[in-house]
């Protein structure tokens, strides 16, 4: 994937999000929770990418005989240095993807994991939803930013394996991950969360940013997003009552930390709250000048959301997220 410098992308369309241009890859080995019934030899690896590819995590539990991979990265390019990355870590085979949500960085790089012999699972869902976003991202990819052709922008896979409410991975040993489709808004349409008994681990995407900002653009419904912070807060608080089952439960989210089920999910909450105010204010306070947000002049009205949100949270890493994510926040608040 060509590299392209913010300023060459800063005056895009703003109804379109846009990529972040510093970098920066990553990969390190996300530290276990502690288990109930410990598999000393089972281990949650992470990948990172650089912000080309959206400073995207994917997970690969391997429980010493096979992997479960969860996302699949926005490219097949980036989801093949995963696989080389997992394979640096363990022989085991790679046995199943699991799709979080209908987000191109979820789901765009399936193709490779399906080539070395995985099978993809899905919620009927995220497999419903994935057509219509590949739609609308390929168009903003390929036609306003130009950063990639009808013939080069990645072609997702069809899904192997599609549930509907809960699905069970069955591993060796009487191991397994669960999957639920909590069939509720998040960072996208829907969210599946996987269940992982062995670590006391949940796999939620990027309906947390643990220590990182927030993709505020919404799920993409009927060629338009659409985002919805409270059904966001809802969707976190199912994730809590599943979590109360498991006092050692840890959420790894699709960017950011790792951390506690609870402190995890009240933090996302605060963030959204939060959020909330600081987009719907600006918007506000724009008076007459609205209008702009949707012109060529949103981007600077973005890129001062982005310096309130810096605020707000100092630590917080990833602020390019706002600046080109928030759109669809910031449009929802001229409705």
């Amino acid at each position: 994937m060509k590299k392209w410098s913010l300023i060459s992308l800063v005056f895009v369309c703003s109804v379109m999000f846009l990529v972040g241009c510093n970098p920066r890859t990553q990969v390190k080995t996300e530290k276990p929770a502690d288990t109930k019934t410990p598999k000393l030899d089972a281990k949650i690896y992470s990948y990172k990418t650089d912000s080309n590819g959206f400073d995207t995590k994917n997970f690969f539990y391997d429980n010493g005989k096979e992997v479960v991979v969860f996302d699949s990265q926005f490219t097949g390019q980036y989801a093949q240095k995963s696989i080389d990355f997992i394979r640096s870590k363990t022989k085991s085979p790679i046995k199943y993807l699991v799709i979080t949500h209908p987000n191109p960085d979820k789901f765009n790089g399936m193709k490779a994991f399906q080539a070395i012999g995985a099978k993809v699972i899905a919620s009927n869902q995220t497999n419903k939803a994935i057509e219509g976003v590949h739609k609308y991202k390929q168009y903003y990819f390929v036609k306003i930013a130009k950063m990639f052709t009808e013939k080069t922008y990645p072609q997702p896979g069809k899904v192997d394996i599609v549930f509907d409410k809960s699905h069970t991975i069955e591993l060796s040993d009487g191991d397994k991950v669960e999957l639920t489709e909590l069939g509720t808004t998040g960072v996208s349409s829907n969210q599946t969360i996987a269940y992982i008994p062995s670590k006391n681990a949940y796999l939620v995407g990027d309906l947390v940013h643990h220590q990182a900002h927030a993709w505020l653009e919404g799920g993409i419904v009927n060629g338009q997003p659409s985002p919805d912070l409270q059904a966001w807060i809802q969707t976190l608080d199912q994730v809590g009552q599943m979590a109360q089952k498991d006092t050692k439960a840890v959420i790894y989210g699709g960017r950011g930390e790792s951390a506690p089920a609870q402190k995890a999910i009240d933090a996302q909450k605060a963030y959204l709250k939060k959020a909330e105010q600081i987009v719907g204010d600006y918007v506000k306070g724009l008076g007459d000048k609205k209008g702009e947000l949707k012109t060529d002049k949103a981007n600077a009205h973005y890129t001062a959301i982005e310096k309130e949100f810096v605020k707000a949270f100092p630590s917080y890493k990833l602020s390019y997220m706002i600046r080109f994510g928030v759109y669809g926040l910031a449009l929802s608040k001229l409705q």
